[in-house]
Order: structure tokens, then C-alpha cells, then sequence
């Protein structure tokens, strides 16, 4: 049986502007599974991204529980959920976020070099094991104004993982990629959910979300409704199928 990683029980999420109160999240409970590749989805204002902040610690919920493991994290302080999403979490968002004065190497070894688990030698093997991985070994020393969007993102994939994360949050990961490079980096994060890193992703894309293994469909700040497609098989060649059968569940969702 599988064990639950991440355990979410009546998630409230309300921001207060000028006086007035908005309730973004409304009471969400969920549980994601070790090893499993969670699609978050949902029209623009939905909550979906306001809802991967929130369990993974980026923001503070205004109520409910988020349990990873056995620990609550809505729980604790700044500091020790800062320390804790750099040792349990990865996160790559649409944007790669690269320092501009570091090479990519050095971009990708700064979390290493803070988390302090491993020894600068093990943290240069492990790095040029993950640039290898995706495929951009070449640029190692190249500054980030000299590399394509799509290496800038496959550089933020191997940031994402120097620290070996149980879970890799993902929002909008190819948003700002063209078609092509998008389905390069899919087939590389879907690649590191099958080795066994959890993903949990945020995207409006329906050929991304179809490689997911499960997809949850945000309406007004709830849950409306989700969707089981199954692990992906290796080599993703079961993906046109997979997007054909979302597409019909979208389409009844009114996505």
C-alpha cells in the first residue's frame, strides 16, 4: 500500500485588501501518495496556484492542517519551514529564477551548498549527474543570458533536485515554452516521477496534464472534481491517448 506523503484537511485561504475580505481557498481537504503525479487544474482565479503555495509552505494558510509525514506544517514558524522545503521540497516554476552573476552550474549548486548535506566533491558529482540527466552538460560554465529558455528550465529541473527532494512542486513549468521544448521538459519531469519523486503540478495545459497520473480540477476555491489516467508508461507513448480521454473530462467540467 502506498503511503501518503502530503495530507491536506480543511485548507482556508482568505487575503484582505483595503479592508475587504476574499476567501480564495475553501476548505480543501486532499491527500497526495508518495510516488504519485498530481495535476493541479482550474480556470484563471480559481485558487490552483494560491492552493500549491499554501501545502507546500510558500504561504501561510489562514486555516486547516497540511501534514507531511507525520509533521504540520501550517504549523510552524518562517524559519523552520524555510529550512524545510530546502531539505524535503523542490520547486520549478515558469520562470527559471537564475541568478544572473552565476554560471549555470553554479546556479544549480546553491541550495546544495546551503542545505549542507553533501561535501563540495559529492555536490559537483551530483550536479553534473542531474545537468547530464536533461541533457545540458555543455553549458556547465555558460553565464544565463548565453543559453535558450528551455536550458534555462532544464537548469531549474537540476536546482530543483540537488538537494533529492521527496516532492517536486511545479507551477506553470512550461508556460513560457514553445510546444516542442515543452514536451522535451515534460518528458524529463515525468522521467523523475517514475524514478520516484512525487510532482505535484499547477498548469492550464491539457498535454501536460495528461502525463499526471491523477488530475484535480479546482472551481471557486474547492474541489470540484478529479480525474484518474495511471502512471504514464516509459517513454510516454501512451500520451495522445491520455489527452484525448482529459480533454473529454475537461470539456465536461466546462474548462
Amino acid at each position: 500500500m502506498e503511503n501518503v506523503l502530503l495530507k491536506v484537511e480543511g485548507l482556508c485561504k482568505t487575503f484582505e485588501v483595503a479592508g475587504k475580505k476574499t476567501e480564495v481557498l475553501k476548505g480543501i481537504s486532499l491527500e497526495i501518495k508518495e510516488g504519485e503525479f498530481v495535476a493541479i487544474m482550474g480556470q484563471s482565479g480559481s485558487g490552483k496556484s494560491t492552493l500549491l503555495y499554501n501545502i507546500s509552505g510558500m504561504d501561510k494558510v489562514t486555516a486547516g492542517k497540511i501534514v507531511y509525514h507525520d509533521k504540520d506544517i501550517a504549523q510552524i514558524s518562517d524559519e523552520e519551514m524555510s529550512n524545510f522545503r530546502l531539505l524535503n521540497m523542490g520547486f520549478v516554476f515558469q520562470n527559471a529564477c537564475l541568478l544572473k552573476n552565476f554560471s549555470i552550474r553554479e546556479n544549480i549548486m546553491l541550495p546544495g551548498i546551503k542545505a549542507e548535506k553533501l561535501s563540495l566533491k559529492e555536490l559537483n558529482d551530483t550536479t553534473s549527474k542531474l545537468m547530464t540527466r536533461v541533457g545540458i552538460d555543455g553549458i556547465a560554465d555558460s553565464e544565463i543570458n548565453q543559453v535558450s529558455g528551455g536550458q534555462l528550465q532544464r537548469a531549474a529541473i537540476c536546482r530543483a533536485l540537488i538537494n533529492q527532494p521527496d516532492v517536486l512542486f511545479c507551477d506553470e513549468p512550461t508556460g513560457a515554452l514553445n510546444s516542442s521544448t515543452t514536451k522535451e521538459v515534460m518528458e524529463i519531469i515525468t522521467g523523475i516521477n517514475q524514478t520516484g519523486t512525487t510532482i505535484v503540478m499547477v498548469t492550464h495545459d491539457e498535454k501536460v496534464a495528461s502525463r499526471a497520473e491523477r488530475v484535480i480540477y479546482i472551481c471557486d476555491g474547492m474541489i470540484k472534481d478529479e480525474f484518474v489516467l495511471g502512471k504514464c508508461k516509459p517513454g510516454n507513448e501512451d500520451v495522445e491517448a491520455r489527452h484525448k480521454q482529459l480533454k473529454q473530462w475537461l470539456e465536461k467540467n466546462k474548462f
